[in-house]
């Protein structure tokens, strides 16, 4: 692909990515921008969330389990915050979620000793908005994604 295609590729990608305002799958960008290879759009979002991070701006795309979203990063998001409506969930618990979801099930007290002891706030908030259920099992939690977690985040399990 040259140069000035793959550059209009990635405006695309990065396009879709601000209008949908959720994460996205790489197969469902790749349908959105009439691309049939997956794997040629996978490597374009790669480049293209390594031209923002070496910009230094304010915009980042994130890889959240199997999906891709354009984010706001540090200070900035906390300066716009108010702009935006209230977040579905928190940065913290999100990377949380995402945590979780790439290595379910897992014990609570596994996330704990990679996050810090902030995790149970995360927890309370992400089974609070059923995006995981916990089970106890001994002295911690059994935790899994959720049905609703898999459809807001459009995957498939």
């Amino acid at each position: 692909m040259a140069d000035d295609n793959a550059r209009e590729y990635r405006n695309l990608i990065a396009a879709v990515l601000f209008v949908s305002g959720k994460a996205m799958s790489a197969e469902e960008i790749a349908s959105a921008i009439g691309v049939s290879s997956v794997g040629s759009v996978r490597s374009m979002i790669t480049a293209l969330a390594e031209e923002y991070s070496k910009s230094g701006g304010a915009l980042a795309v994130e890889k959240v389990a199997d999906t891709y979203m354009l984010s706001v990063r540090e200070p900035y998001a906390s300066k716009v915050s108010g702009l935006a409506g209230s977040p579905d969930i928190t940065r913290g618990s999100l990377r949380v979620l995402a945590y979780i979801s790439r290595n379910e099930p897992i014990l609570q007290s596994a996330v704990v000793r990679v996050f810090g002891s902030g995790v149970y706030d995360h927890v309370k908030e992400l089974s609070e908005k059923d995006f995981i259920r916990s089970t106890k099992v001994g002295r911690s939690k059994r935790l899994e994604t959720t049905k609703k977690f898999r459809e807001y985040f459009n995957l498939s399990k």
